[in-house]
């Protein structure tokens, strides 16, 4: 695959998944999560590393060729708790990348376990060369 996958221009949520976008705008804090991307013989493969989050905080959109990763990262912290060290980005979060056509959209799948976060990236089947019968008049 030649570049299969690229980081996408501008990270702007659609409006109806504009909680990132609201919370620049309110100040709080907006992070770009960690993301490792390996080839396979099937296609690709994605994991991004999000400690905290869950299937509900999490969303994950494919369209015209842009796949965005958005959600929100809650403090594990108990309420009442101090924080004495912090190392995990608390906040929103937001990641896109630009597919390239050689992946099968249609069947792209994802699974969220322990905090990690694997998205598979089929790569979409050529068409088998084939023989047209020529006829005449």
């Amino acid at each position: 695959m030649n570049h299969p996958i690229r980081r996408a221009e501008s990270d702007t949520p659609r409006p109806e998944s504009a909680t990132p976008e609201a919370a620049a705008q309110t100040g709080q804090l907006v992070f770009n999560p960690p993301i490792d991307i390996f080839e396979t013989e099937q296609g690709l493969v994605l994991l991004a590393d999000l400690p905290g989050v869950t299937t509900e905080t999490l969303e994950l959109q494919v369209q015209d060729n842009k796949l965005t990763l958005i959600g929100r990262v809650s403090s594990p912290a108990p309420e009442g708790a101090t924080l004495v060290h912090q190392e995990y980005a608390i906040g929103h979060f937001l990641r896109s990348f630009i597919l390239s056509d050689e992946v099968d959209h249609e069947r792209i799948s994802a699974k969220l376990n322990h905090g990690v976060l694997e998205v598979v990236l089929p790569r979409a089947s050529r068409p088998e060369p084939r023989r047209i019968q020529v006829t005449s008049d």
